[in-house]
């Protein structure tokens, strides 16, 4: 009888040890959620400098802020960051031309942080090498995290106090999934504190769903919010729910071998990181963002699924842009720029948004687009070389900031050839 007992203990002790250690190697995994409403505190509260009522968030005006690349090993003195500063109209600063000092027709940016340039200093910004070529200051009103929709909001704010000839709104793939969005979380797990308007469609039109947070001490109950939310969010049905884990945690866990992969690549890293040196012969590192990369794969399945189910609603935040255009008097530019995520699936399978800029183009006579994939293609087919192999990895480098800024400064000389023709 005994021995039978204390196998039963003992896999009740096992039991127990690996719902644990399954529980936390799961709120580790950014492909799993295990909380719908993870506590915010006041000191969590503090730190989100950026609130916005209108848009959720916001650059803020003459801010500077340096973020460690993650260029350097565990425990070594941080040697290498970039620089983020805004000027007095919450625009990230151009250093090749001040306001004052612009020749040229003025030009202005609007989009995600891939309009912001993440992970490069301010001198190697699109926008900063826009500015050497053409002898004009060039406005950065990029948002990390934005979508279209936001994009747009930002401009509509923003447009009469620092009025362009030329807007360009610059944006990634997964806007089809930011402009579903009223709480991060929903989809991107952990992103507890990005609340926003959206828009829905409504007879036809766009009618504007405002942030249900008017004040960002609001955010410390949100699952007060929680039918709002639900209601409103496209992805708390489509994207959370399926990707929920509870419990029991173990099944969940040991369900897909990536979890295990990811899980052992982290555990690595952290060990690295508490013995002050790098483990010969394994990057860790590399590992874990392998391992981050495939289970992207899932969600950019899904962003493709939704250009089928709501690209309608993208093309009216277009149109949108336009008529705003034509009421302001500027040339719009819609373009259109890969997260690394969807470079490598894009370079297999084509692209998500299938042949959405064609279709704008026929749509709207005064609207120009531009599919950057096009133009940044490497001849040995490594798509990953144009991004910056540093920190978060998923933006562009300096090298292809430049050769943006090259084929978005030709849309401005070609069309001032055209205007000085008799």
């Amino acid at each position: 009888m005994l021995p039978y007992v204390a196998l039963a203990l003992g896999l009740v002790v096992t039991a127990i040890a690996l719902e644990r250690v399954s529980h936390a190697a799961l709120e580790r995994i950014p492909a799993v959620a295990t909380e719908e409403f993870p506590e915010i505190n006041r000191d969590l509260l503090g730190k989100f400098s950026s609130f916005d009522p209108e848009l959720g968030w916001c650059p803020q005006p003459n801010r500077e802020k340096q973020k460690d690349t993650g260029d350097h090993l565990p425990g070594e003195e941080v040697r290498t960051v970039v620089t983020y500063s805004t000027d007095e109209y919450a625009s990230r600063v151009c250093p090749a031309r001040d306001r004052d000092e612009s020749d040229g027709p003025s030009v202005s940016t609007y989009g995600d942080s891939y309009c912001f340039c993440r992970e490069v200093d301010n001198d190697e910004t699109f926008q900063n090498y826009m500015a050497q070529e053409l002898d004009t200051h060039v406005a950065n009103y990029g948002g990390g995290n934005y979508g279209l929709d936001q994009a747009l909001m930002r401009l509509e704010r923003k447009y009469p106090e620092d009025p362009t000839d030329y807007v360009f709104v610059v944006v990634t793939a997964s806007s089809i999934a930011r402009i579903l969005s009223v709480w991060k979380h929903y989809q991107e797990f952990g992103n507890i504190l990005a609340v926003k308007p959206r828009y829905v469609m409504e007879d036809g039109d766009l009618r504007r769903i405002e942030s249900p947070v008017d004040e960002k001490e609001d955010l410390l109950d949100l699952e007060s919010k929680a039918d709002f939310l639900r209601e409103y969010d496209f992805h708390y049905d489509h994207w959370f729910k399926p990707h929920y884990a509870s419990f029991p945690y173990t099944p969940d866990f040991f369900e897909k071998p990536e979890h295990l992969r990811y899980a052992l690549a982290t555990g690595g890293k952290e060990l690295e990181r508490r013995l002050e040196t790098s483990i010969p012969g394994i990057d860790f590192d590399e590992a874990q963002t392998r391992s981050a990369l495939r289970m992207e794969r899932p969600r950019v399945r899904y962003h493709e699924r939704l250009f089928d189910t709501h690209e309608h609603l993208f093309d009216a935040l277009v149109g949108e842009f336009v008529d705003y255009a034509d009421e302001q008097d500027f040339t719009p530019v819609f373009v259109m720029v890969q997260q690394l995520r969807y470079a490598t699936y894009e370079a297999e399978h084509g692209p998500i948004y299938g042949d959405l800029l064609d279709r704008l183009d026929d749509r709207y006579d005064r609207l120009e687009t531009i599919d950057m994939a096009r133009h940044l293609s490497p001849e040995d087919g490594d798509v990953e070389s144009l991004y910056v192999q540093r920190g978060e990895g998923g933006h562009y480098s300096p090298e292809t900031n430049e050769a943006i800024a090259d084929v978005l400064a030709d849309v401005v000389e070609e069309r001032a050839e055209i205007v000085e023709e008799p």
